[in-house]
């Protein structure tokens, strides 16, 4: 599919982006901010999610029945998020109603009332998501994990906060955080479709954002780059009926070059159903119904993680076989037709994507907040198919040393608990 995209850079560092896709009818819209949990003081943890839920009860124009009617009347495909690092409100209608939801977006997230009755509401709203994600124990470990890996951090906090900080967030707050961290030096909006560029530039110069001649350069706190540990956590949850297992280890960042050569190595051990960790676990073993690794970038950190859940008397072997599987990586390398096949399924998974008006929006977004320019594809492709078998094992050597690998567990676990030195990867 030809590529077609444009940018445009306003005075007070509004950036705007679009991709024009052929033969669509679809239009995606994405208001995407440069703010996300790590960049909240830790008695406001938890704010930004807070006001990404509260953009939906109300503005200065529409109340929150108006904004669920419009959004419903659109097509009913609003969605919003928040990271550690971003915050996005994405919408994607037919093409004949791409001005109304520029305005619902625009309205929503450049001038939200704040009203202390609805503030109220959605506090509590937030506490039943917390005690929704204590009931999950993805959710719980994936806590725990970053809690522990990334100590005294605002990484290492959760994004939701905690029910002592959201309880605090009154109007005064949550209107002076969102004046200085919402505002248009933050903001990135990006359109993918069958959309126009310079209609889209003329409906930002109309709207609040575009607007204001302010340019905000304090608009977000500086981040330090956190210390990462490596912790061995044994968290016991009766009440599980499986032993959830996370295992990590750090990685490059996403402005990192080897950022390729990283999820090449990810894919390799659990990207999908023909990856090492996939066989062993699954197929050969049957000891758990799925087996995956992933990495996680941030502007200056990252990592890459093993998941599963299996029967709390075969955690102990799950964890050889993760262990086991790193270390061979990093003694033996990885074979020049293992490395073809993840290349072939990152390629696929990426000209796919190209297929979708919504994926598009969320690359444009993506690639302006970490690198400031847009990628071409055929770079993209280019830099991917250049990683070599060498490459993937001078990073495996850097990064998954025993002393740096972590481990988190979460089960009935009474009679499988293990040492670090029972799976020999030592201590940090």
């Amino acid at each position: 599919m030809k590529e077609e995209t444009r940018e445009s850079r306003l005075d007070n560092g509004l950036v705007v982006l679009t991709d024009r896709m052929e033969g669509v009818r679809s239009a995606t819209l994405g208001f995407f901010f440069r703010v996300g949990a790590r960049h909240e003081p830790a008695e406001l943890n938890g704010i930004t999610h807070f006001i990404e839920h509260c953009v939906f009860k109300g503005s200065i124009k529409r109340n929150a029945r108006k904004i669920a009617a419009e959004q419903d009347r659109l097509g009913g495909n609003l969605d919003a998020f928040t990271t550690h690092e971003e915050t996005g409100f994405i919408i994607k209608v037919v093409d004949d109603r791409f001005d109304s939801a520029f305005d619902l977006l625009a309205d929503m997230t450049g001038r939200p009332r704040f009203d202390e009755a609805d503030l109220a509401s959605e506090r509590r709203v937030i506490v039943e998501e917390m005690k929704m994600n204590e009931d999950s124990p993805e959710e719980v470990i994936s806590d725990i994990f970053h809690r522990e890996f990334f100590p005294g951090d605002p990484l290492g906090l959760t994004i939701t906060g905690t029910p002592e900080t959201v309880a605090a967030f009154n109007h005064r707050l949550t209107a002076d955080f969102h004046h200085h961290a919402f505002s248009p030096a933050n903001l990135v909006i990006a359109a993918a479709g069958n959309v126009d560029h310079e209609h889209l530039l003329e409906l930002v110069r109309s709207s609040s954002f575009g607007q204001s001649h302010i340019k905000n350069g304090q608009q977000k706190r500086e981040c330090r780059t956190p210390v990462i540990a490596a912790p061995f956590v044994i968290e016991q949850r009766p009440d599980l009926e499986q032993a959830h297992l996370f295992i990590a280890t750090p990685t490059v960042n996403a402005r990192d070059p080897r950022r390729y050569a990283a999820d090449l190595l990810a894919n390799i051990l659990g990207g999908g159903t023909s990856s090492r960790l996939w066989q062993r676990v699954r197929e050969e073993r049957g000891l758990a119904y799925s087996v995956g690794a992933s990495t996680a970038m941030f502007h200056d950190t990252g990592f890459m993680a093993v998941s599963a859940a299996t029967s709390p008397e075969q955690l102990r072997e799950v964890a050889e076989i993760i262990i086991d599987e790193l270390g061979s990586i990093v003694r033996d390398g990885v074979a020049d037709e293992e490395l073809g096949l993840m290349k072939d399924q990152t390629r696929a998974s990426i000209l796919l994507g190209l297929e979708d008006s919504a994926g598009r929006a969320a690359t444009l977004a993506q690639c302006e907040m970490i690198h400031g320019r847009q990628i071409p594809l055929n770079e993209t492709l280019a830099n991917l198919e250049a990683v070599t078998a060498g490459e993937i094992q001078q990073q495996a050597r850097e990064f998954l040393r025993p002393e740096q690998i972590a481990l988190i567990a979460l089960g009935d676990l009474d009679d499988a608990v293990f040492t670090r030195e029972d799976l020999g990867i030592g201590s940090k």
